[in-house]
């Protein structure tokens, strides 16, 4: 019988992903590794374009959004446990990599979802002044199992819909 783990998503089956592992016997959470070469750029570039915008008086801004990385990658495990991404903590210091929502909350029923299949996804913001090229295979993100629990109201029977943002719609 499986508890948790990971597997590979639907249509990443020939993309030679390795599934998470933890690096030591006391790790508490799984490292995840980029599925293939990405560039993250820097934050800045849209910073000082926007304030070249606004000094010029044109307030057609651009956006300021994250940087989704797809990992090709999704988890399995019991209802009464919930998934949790974080940054790794090398992240911000030698990357300039900040994670958009902080950290990202899985829920049981994300797994194999009709809209992504489950795939986890990190957002991240570069901050460092220049371009961040992350290879295939760096591990860009962590991830880690834990119970919880629930409060006595509040509860629901909705059925999840989609992939990321997709309760309470």
């Amino acid at each position: 019988m499986r508890t948790r783990g990971f597997e590979i998503c639907k249509g990443y089956e020939d993309k030679n992903l390795s599934l998470p592992k933890r690096q030591s016997k006391h790790s508490v959470a799984y490292d995840i590794e980029a599925p293939e070469d990405i560039t993250i750029p820097s934050i800045w570039k849209v910073i000082f374009e926007n304030a070249k915008r606004f000094i010029s008086g044109n307030t057609d801004y651009l956006e300021v959004k994250p940087t989704a990385i797809k990992t090709g990658l999704k988890a399995y495990f019991g209802e009464d446990e919930v998934m949790i991404i974080a940054n790794r903590s090398s992240g911000p210091s030698k990357m300039g990599l900040i994670m958009a929502n902080s950290i990202g909350i899985f829920e049981c029923d994300y797994y194999s979802n009709p809209s992504n299949d489950g795939n986890i996804i990190f957002q991240y913001y570069n901050f460092f002044p220049t371009d961040l090229v992350i290879k295939k295979g760096d591990r860009i993100g962590q991830a880690y199992f834990q119970k919880f629990l629930v409060a006595d109201e509040g509860n629901t029977d909705a059925i999840r819909q989609g992939g990321i943002g997709s309760t309470g719609t």
